[in-house]
């Protein structure tokens, strides 16, 4: 075990580099948004563009690595990754910063690809988990730090698009030079059949969907939720960092506790936790104390980002070796799709109820994926024989690709073949 994480230690260092510089760059873009004073629903499209062109990076990204390998990819995407940010703080534009933020989704898109299948290879069956239970735990945590960069500079000036260039720059260097053997491509695309996903695992699909709604909304627009009553700077950055952190806290106990029940019954507790925290702070945002704000907003993390996790398990539960690809690829889209149309959708409640409205949004979508996972557990015998894939943490909702090259990987050993029961 610890051969391995030395083996990957370079990878994981850059992990840890390029997602400080994601972690800034999401919580900066909003803030100067505000500053330069864009509608919500300009902010909102920044965000639809974003996953827009991760989901295409997702799906695509495997064409670039058969063609030129992993370490030209990574160079490559680097480059106009951190290129990006000089233009946000060059030129205040909507239109421009929708398109700047689609291919920035792309862009890494493609760079968590090339960092989780080598990974992957890198790692054994045995290994596996604590690979990537040390990579969530980087993951999340310098999404923390990189939001907190926010404090060192006025937003208003250059600096920190600068940083955040610099910072992804950086990243690339302990992945080129890294001396562990680079990972052959994936020769075969993922064959995406909806109908059949929806057949093998509706609940999962629609996990998914509503996760990618939900989170999708909070990565685009929290910060504007927070300007909305604050022109605080640093409470923008602790607010989004208390749900970060609230949802790297959820993810493990919640992963584990599906693993020994029906792990709808875990998405439908979480969707009801993540709703009521939504009403919560729909309602308190600006009545309560700084410190309650937080725990609401660590709260609301804690169950929100763990769903899309639980539901890529559920749906691997119900899959044939011969399908994990095709699911995982499948599962990716349903989420991609939410994380596009929810920062569409939730700025036009936003601006008909307030700033507030964001979280009505969240929690509007919780209830309505616990009604429906409910209404699947009860169409379903209890008598039904249930056998699960070991849970695996799933990084989508932080951002990443890592189910479709994890998956496929098993697809290729022919191991977590589980029973359906959905």
């Amino acid at each position: 075990m610890k051969r391995t994480l030395i083996s990957v230690s370079p990878l994981l260092l850059g992990v840890a580099i390029l997602l400080t510089g994601q972690g800034l760059q999401g919580t900066l873009l909003p803030v100067r948004a505000n500053m330069e004073g864009f509608s919500t629903l300009a902010i909102g499209l920044m965000g639809g563009a974003y996953f827009f062109g991760f989901t295409l990076g997702c799906l695509r990204g495997s064409v670039l690595l058969g063609k030129v390998g992993h370490i030209r990819v990574f160079a490559a995407m680097t480059a106009v990754a951190s290129a990006a940010p000089l233009f946000h703080g060059l030129w205040q534009e909507p239109w421009l910063w929708w398109v700047l933020r689609f291919v920035t989704g792309y862009c890494f898109a493609v760079l968590y690809v090339v960092i989780e299948s080598w990974l992957n290879e890198q790692s054994t069956n045995e290994t596996r988990g604590a690979v990537f239970s040390a990579y969530t735990l980087i993951t999340l945590t310098v999404l923390a730090v990189g939001q907190q960069m926010l404090l060192l500079y006025d937003p208003a000036q250059f600096s920190l698009f600068a940083i955040a260039s610099a910072i992804v720059s950086i990243a690339a260097i302990p992945v080129v030079l890294s001396v562990a053997p680079s990972p052959e491509h994936v020769e075969n695309q993922p064959k995406l059949d909806l109908q059949r996903l929806f057949q093998i695992s509706p609940a999962g699909a629609v996990g998914c969907l509503a996760a990618g709604l939900a989170n999708g909304s909070f990565w685009a627009l929290a910060p504007s939720f927070v300007f909305g009553f604050s022109a605080d700077v640093s409470l923008a950055a602790w607010f989004m960092t208390a749900a970060v952190l609230g949802g790297a806290a959820g993810q493990w106990p919640l992963g584990l506790w599906s693993d020994r029940v029906d792990r709808r019954w875990v998405v439908a507790f979480a969707a009801l936790v993540g709703m009521l925290m939504g009403l919560l702070l729909w309602q308190l945002y600006d009545q309560v104390t700084t410190m309650y704000l937080m725990i609401l907003s660590a709260a609301w993390g804690a169950v929100a980002f763990p769903i899309y996790a639980v539901s890529v398990a559920n749906a691997n539960d119900n899959a044939g070796p011969d399908e994990y690809v095709m699911v995982s690829s499948g599962l990716l889209l349903m989420y991609g799709l939410g994380a596009i149309a929810g920062p569409f959708l939730s700025p036009l409640l936003m601006q008909w109820i307030g700033t507030g409205g964001l979280y009505l949004f969240t929690a509007a979508v919780h209830l309505a994926l616990l009604g429906y996972t409910v209404y699947r557990i009860s169409q379903r015998s209890k008598r039904v024989a249930m056998e699960h894939t070991q849970f695996s943490d799933s990084l989508a909702s932080t951002q990443t690709a890592s189910q479709i090259y994890e998956e496929e990987l098993h697809d290729e050993t022919g191991v977590g073949a589980g029973h359906a029961r959905d």
